[in-house]
């Protein structure tokens, strides 16, 4: 380690450096959104998302809400395998397995609970399924619930959810809980 100079011993000369560089970003967006607000609607300040008016695009890539796949004739694609309720680091997935009417089809969900209090949308579970049977891409961020069973979503409301637009906009409304009123 090389000795500090006195210059950078006394910090003061980095110090206001630094206050100057904050000093000149902060004039400058003060004064493009003055500008804005008077009228000049080019000027544009720091990067500021009006939310809720203003969405940010996200990326196609993002995990959002979960989902359950269908089948052509409307039952879940899930077989009850257990991989996305044992691979979860939050153990937040439920399922209770029940025989499927088709004999080609060992297993069907009666069950299948997602707990999204508990989830932290690793992506885990999408991985590990191996009928491609749950997804998170409906593009659905904004949930919320009272309490902490309206957190809970069911079999039906996660079959009733479909995939986000190309645009990651979602397509599908966001399930309100029953102790949420619209």
């Amino acid at each position: 380690m090389s000795p500090m100079n006195p210059r950078q011993r006394f910090y003061l000369v980095e110090v206001l450096s630094g206050l100057a560089l904050t000093a000149a970003h902060f004039f400058r967006n003060m004064g493009l959104h003055l500008a804005h607000a008077l009228g000049r609607k080019t000027a544009r300040g720091a990067v500021t998302i009006q939310y809720p008016e203003e969405r940010r695009p996200y990326s196609p890539r993002l995990r959002s809400l979960h989902r359950l796949v269908r089948r052509e004739d409307g039952s879940p694609r899930c077989v009850a395998c257990m991989m996305c309720e044992t691979v979860c680091p939050a153990r937040c997935i439920y399922i209770v397995a029940a025989e499927h009417p088709n004999p080609e089809i060992e297993k069907v969900p009666a069950r299948f609970d997602i707990d999204l209090g508990k989830c932290v949308f690793c992506g885990y579970c999408v991985e590990a399924c191996p009928e491609d049977a749950i997804r998170m891409d409906t593009g659905i961020l904004e949930f919320s619930s009272y309490s902490r069973d309206g957190m809970i979503y069911t079999k039906e409301m996660l079959l009733a959810l479909e995939p986000a637009g190309r645009d990651g906009r979602p397509t599908s409304p966001v399930p309100i809980p029953a102790d949420r009123r619209p």
